[in-house]
């Protein structure tokens, strides 16, 4: 061990720094290096603690190192790490079976990211119509300012000119339309359409749930016209509204939807959810993973959806929720030159900015708390699930420090 250790280990000079082995596809900061984290809080090497308010962008959906999460993680890698699905797999089985009794769904193909599960979706979406010998219905439609992920076809569904640029020569059949506008999606829909996707609650662009009205026209539309209605649930989804789903709120059920980031709790995951409908039209070689649904990341599933369906966990999320937004707006209101307004839902949260939201994000992990960034100049809230009421108001009296500190400047 102690000569595999010398082989691997890196002379960090700066002719050799290890961040320059890695494509620069984020910019963190350089000087930050966190070493383990515990609960709400992470560390850095200095052992100084942060008040973590992302949670790895959603992932870390009931903190760091949670002792049920970090045994089932334990347990299972010391029986088997992977078989690939050519064999079966119970913990995968198991973990289907359970998103299935608390959804819309019939059945699930799982993945390892939300963008994996989006292109599964987006398959889904055209190969239903094309085992209805609907052959000309491929396009889907998206609306803008959404996030898919970062492969070719998410890209091309989400439309942002800025992320496609270099990428995608065409349009890879994705049609958008604002957000929010159905009269403009509606006229949008051709006798090439197949489907329609959108974030339930959106992430990337700023954090805005859909409207009730908006979602009832669109589900009315898709059975109208026999289109398929897929919701992207990556960031919103896993009780990160305070129901177990986000379409929870609007009475409205999709025929696809995706799943990924807080499902795993930290461990890489992502699922495709789909009605028999839709489901039926994915047969045996249509689509597959190799690591998709392996045994680390079903075992680490399951026990996420343990703590998920625990009594009243989704209740203390929505109290939580709305105790930080009542915080948030009262900010808003004592400090309107830096901070205008909040938006969101459960313990999804942005809180738009005056003044830019980098010196707002900046200023506030200078003080030891961790936050995101998001569209229309947000700062993204999306602390733990299960933060206590200690450490929501800690982020507060951190939040208002901070925001006294701008305003002095």
């Amino acid at each position: 061990m102690t000569a595999i250790a010398e082989k691997t280990e890196f002379d960090a000079t700066p002719e050799s720094n290890p961040r320059d082995a890695l494509w620069p596809n984020y910019n963190p900061p350089k000087e930050l290096v966190f070493s383990h984290g515990i609960g709400s809080e992470v560390f850095d090497e200095q052992g100084n603690a942060y008040l973590d308010f992302l949670s790895g962008i959603a992932v870390t959906s009931f903190g760091h190192a949670h002792p049920h999460l970090v045994k089932a993680l334990r347990d299972q890698s010391e029986k088997l790490w992977h078989l690939s699905n050519v064999f079966r797999i119970p913990e995968g089985e198991l973990l289907a079976k359970r998103l299935v009794e608390n959804s819309f769904a019939d059945s699930v193909f799982f993945a390892n990211s939300g963008t994996e599960g989006a292109e599964a979706g987006i398959k889904a979406i055209r190969g239903y119509q094309a085992a209805k010998g609907n052959t000309r219905r491929t396009r889907i439609i998206g609306l803008t300012e959404s996030f898919h992920g970062r492969t070719l076809a998410a890209l091309a569904a989400a439309g942002n000119q800025a992320q496609m640029k270099g990428f995608i020569p065409t349009d890879y059949g994705f049609d958008q339309v604002q957000w929010g506008d159905f009269d403009a999606l509606k006229n949008a829909v051709t006798d090439e359409t197949a489907g329609i996707v959108f974030e339930t609650v959106q992430g990337e662009g700023g954090i805005r749930p859909i409207t009730q009205e908006f979602v009832s026209q669109v589900r009315k539309l898709c059975d109208d016209l026999d289109l398929v209605l897929m919701f992207d649930e990556v960031q919103c989804g896993i009780g990160r509204s305070g129901k177990l789903f986000a379409y929870e709120h609007y009475n409205v059920t999709p025929d696809v939807m995706v799943l990924a980031k807080g499902l795993g709790g930290g461990f890489p995951i992502g699922a495709c959810l789909t009605t028999a409908k839709v489901g039926n039209s994915m047969v045996f070689g249509s689509h597959g993973s190799t690591f998709g649904g392996n045994p680390l990341a079903m075992a680490v599933g399951n026990a996420v959806m343990d703590l998920l369906l625990e009594p009243n966990l989704l209740t203390e999320v929505s109290r939580k929720g709305e105790f930080l937004q009542s915080e948030l707006k009262r900010l808003t209101e004592e400090f309107p030159d830096i901070v205008e307004s909040v938006h969101g839902l459960g313990l999804m949260i942005g809180l738009k900015c005056v003044v830019p939201n980098t010196d707002v994000l900046v200023k506030l992990r200078e003080h030891h708390m961790i936050v995101g960034k998001s569209g229309s100049n947000m700062i993204r809230l999306l602390p733990p699930l299960n933060m206590s009421d200690e450490d929501i108001a800690k982020g507060v009296k951190i939040m208002s420090s901070v925001l006294q500190e701008l305003r002095a400047k």
